[in-house]
């Protein structure tokens, strides 16, 4: 008579088990790489001659960035220091004229100092408010690219000059030559030679933005 061979039946674990055990690792893993990427970021130093600069170090207080940029002056003016004055204007006109929102920068700066002067009771009347619409209208779109800043730079002379012929008849030399720079600038500012124009312009208005905020004699 044959021998039976009887096995037992193996137990097969559930698909539903092993599904549930995928995702929990999947989900631990997904964990874990969140974390990862979402954690701050830790200064390493550099490697010696890597040409990376190293970060600057808070602790010392020193100041090893670059120089504020002509944008920079004017939001500091504008934020820190209402209305622009006279030594704003100044530090201003000493920046580098070869930037390419150098003469922008600076109408923006010489409206806001001019349209206050304007403003000022002793110093009110036709001539002064007509010329001083014509250069906020000259000034309106200096954002907008394009936009020519000549009729900017001879609206603040013409505005300076009917100031200085209301209360200052001894700045009139200096006010005429403001007029003949503004007369002489193309509104560009492409080449070495318009630069400097566009820089002697701002030096001579600032000084006369000085003079002007003095009492008149």
């Amino acid at each position: 008579m044959a021998d039976i061979n009887i096995q037992r039946k193996k137990n097969t674990p559930s698909p539903w088990l092993i599904l549930l055990l995928v995702l929990a690792v999947v989900g631990i893993g997904a964990y874990f790489l969140f974390r990862a990427e979402t954690a701050p970021p830790t200064d390493v130093p550099a490697p010696a001659g890597s040409g990376i600069p190293a970060p600057p170090d808070s602790t010392t207080g020193a100041e090893t960035g670059p120089r504020p940029s002509v944008d920079a002056v004017g939001d500091m003016a504008t934020e820190e220091s209402t209305p622009v004055t006279a030594e704003v204007l100044t530090a201003f006109a000493q920046g580098d004229a070869s930037q390419p929102t150098f003469g922008r920068e600076g109408l923006r700066l010489l409206t806001s100092a001019l349209v206050d002067l304007a403003d000022r009771d002793d110093l009110r009347d036709a001539t002064i408010r007509s010329r001083r619409d014509d250069l906020t209208s000259a000034t309106s779109r200096l954002s907008e690219a394009g936009t020519s800043l000549r009729p900017g730079y001879v609206a603040a002379a013409l505005l300076v000059q009917a100031i200085q012929q209301k209360a200052y008849p001894e700045l009139a030399p200096a006010a005429q030559q403001l007029t003949t720079l503004a007369d002489n600038l193309s509104g560009r500012s492409s080449t070495a030679q318009e630069q400097q124009q566009v820089k002697d312009y701002f030096t001579t208005a600032a000084q006369l933005v000085k003079a002007l905020n003095e009492p008149p004699q």
